[in-house]
């Protein structure tokens, strides 16, 4: 038991520190955002609902059972969609939802996202937009529409249109890392004008 609750401190200022420099990068608006650890196969811990960036810390996080209680009240807005992705993928052991400004307005104008750096060409390769086609009903439908977006195209990051990113790995730093490659690609791309017919479908 004594483990358990150093585990989960631990976790918990792992998330918070994370946090709190994405909140600085501007990948989370001051109540906008997610971030989330797997406990154990049934619990995992996340940020309350009226979390505020700027100032995140152990307090603001929250232990949720898989089993739905009083506390999912308490909870991130994206709770159900974080739980849905960890029951459904056993490699997701991070999750969190950001809305990077380089990333998401590039998603405004394109439907891939071909780095044409180095470093975002050699880490991440070809990334799929996603049009969830209508902002209407969005979150009664993106606890199941992401899981099945991530399995069906096999990848652990997902850009949706004018939305921000959802992303998922097994190290936490990996997982900071490939979020801030994609950032500074699409900055560059946007600097480079790289947004062209090439890229739409419509």
């Amino acid at each position: 038991m004594l483990q358990y609750c150093m585990n989960i401190k631990r976790v918990k200022q792992q998330l918070s520190s994370l946090a709190l420099s994405m909140f600085r990068k501007d990948f989370f608006g001051i109540y906008h955002g997610s971030i989330s650890a797997k406990l154990e196969s049934n619990v995992f811990v996340i940020n309350t609902r009226d979390t505020i960036f700027d100032s995140f810390d152990e307090k603001d996080m929250i232990e949720l059972y898989f089993r739905k209680d009083y506390r999912w009240k308490d909870a991130s807005i994206d709770a159900d969609i974080h739980h849905h992705i960890y029951k459904q993928i056993t490699e997701a052991k991070f999750i969190t939802f950001t809305m990077p400004p380089f990333t998401t307005a590039y998603s405004l104008h394109a439907d891939v996202i071909i780095p044409k750096d180095y470093f975002g060409y050699k880490e991440l390769g070809k990334i799929k937009i996603h049009d969830s086609k209508n902002f209407k009903g969005w979150y009664e439908r993106a606890a199941t529409e992401i899981p099945y977006y991530f399995l069906s195209h096999d990848t652990d990051i997902m850009v949706i249109r004018g939305y921000g990113i959802y992303a998922y790995n097994r190290d936490l730093s990996q997982l900071a890392k490939r979020l801030a490659i994609l950032e500074k690609s699409c900055r560059l791309l946007l600097l480079n004008g790289s947004v062209s017919e090439l890229d739409l479908d419509y």
